[in-house]
């Protein structure tokens, strides 16, 4: 089982954004950042979901940590509705990000992923470390 906890940054919103994914596999951890200039929080959070699965087998199970319930219900509850209703919120709007759900339902759908729910800023050090690294991310756009 491998354990990844993923976070996103964003200075402004929309503004500079960064994404940062740590992946613990036995006792090995890989760290991942990135970042995007004129970008959402919660573009950031699904970039850091997607750039640590493309990183994993497809055949591993995982459980994926984020503090982000729009991320954990997005891809577990609410992602069945929008494909149903053409990409069309419960309000009828087109949904946001449509792009990246795209991909980190692709991403997903073949695989064995627990979706948990963290609270940020409350102390657990995987999910302290993806916030570290959403803000590396962060940082490496604001040095170009």
């Amino acid at each position: 089982m491998i354990k990844i906890y993923t976070d996103g940054a964003c200075k402004g919103n929309p503004g500079v954004g960064g994404w940062g994914a740590l992946i613990i596999q036995d006792k090995k951890n890989i760290e991942l950042f990135g970042g995007e200039n004129k970008t959402t929080n919660n573009r950031m959070e699904l970039m850091a979901v997607i750039m640590a699965l493309k990183e994993i087998s497809p055949s591993i199970e995982l459980t994926i940590y984020t503090d982000s319930t729009y991320v954990q219900k997005g891809i577990s509850e609410w992602i069945k509705k929008w494909k149903v209703n053409s990409w069309r919120s419960s309000s009828k709007k087109p949904v946001k990000n449509k792009d990246l759900w795209v991909e980190l339902d692709e991403a997903s759908s073949s695989r064995k992923i627990n979706w948990e729910w963290v609270r940020g800023h409350a102390g657990n050090e995987g999910n302290e470390k993806a916030d570290e690294l959403a803000n590396q991310g962060v940082f490496s756009m604001l040095e170009k």
